[in-house]
């Protein structure tokens, strides 16, 4: 898989998730967890960088987004009374920094995120476009004429992740991007798969 271009100026929310360098990242969702949903995330080397902790019986179904010092980065909820399903990525003080819309689509599956990035001071829209069967998506930065500042590819599944309910799949950031909020996509994407199974 060829590396993808260094973004300039760089993207995000969470200045210390974006580095010099491309990082691919690990998503591992346990769907048969107790505590409800929860998702290790870590780089292809094996190194934790978030954990996810999903609350069971909550109407929103908010997941809280933690560093590995335990610091509580920002939590994924579903806003209801929309047409499009969409997600709220809010911080610990409540207050939203990113908004995830899906949108309908024949053949496939998109979604919007907007925010502000603190990088620049500028509202970012960054779009996912995935096939049919979900197995892969690009998520491109509209105001950068469309550059590719990730890559989600579902065909890393192993028969023990199908036998014991899991889901893992690899992300391909750019350079300067922000892991933290691709994680979020990332998460707000896999939320919208599952609630129509």
């Amino acid at each position: 898989m060829a590396h993808l271009a260094p973004v300039l100026p760089p993207v995000g929310y969470f200045t210390q998730f974006t580095q010099p360098e491309p990082e691919t990242i690990v998503l591992k969702e346990k769907v048969l967890s107790i505590t409800g949903d929860s998702f290790s995330i870590k780089t292809v080397g094996g190194i934790p960088l978030f954990q996810v902790e999903g609350k069971v019986m909550s109407l929103s179904g908010r997941k809280k987004v933690r560093d590995m010092q335990g610091n509580h980065l920002f939590d994924i909820c579903k806003e209801h009374f929309h047409i499009h399903t969409t997600f709220a990525i809010k911080g610990p003080d409540d207050k939203k920094i990113m908004q995830v819309k899906s949108k309908f689509k024949l053949f496939g599956s998109e979604a919007i995120a907007t925010f502000t990035s603190t990088t620049t001071g500028q509202d970012e829209v960054l779009t996912m476009k995935g096939n049919f069967f979900d197995t892969t998506a690009n998520i491109t930065d509209e105001a950068k004429n469309g550059i590719v500042v990730a890559r989600i590819d579902r065909k890393l599944l192993s028969g023990k992740d199908i036998i014991f309910g899991q889901q893992t799949y690899a992300v391909q950031i750019a350079p300067n991007v922000d892991k933290a909020l691709i994680a979020a996509m990332c998460i707000c994407l896999d939320e919208k798969k599952n609630e129509g199974s």
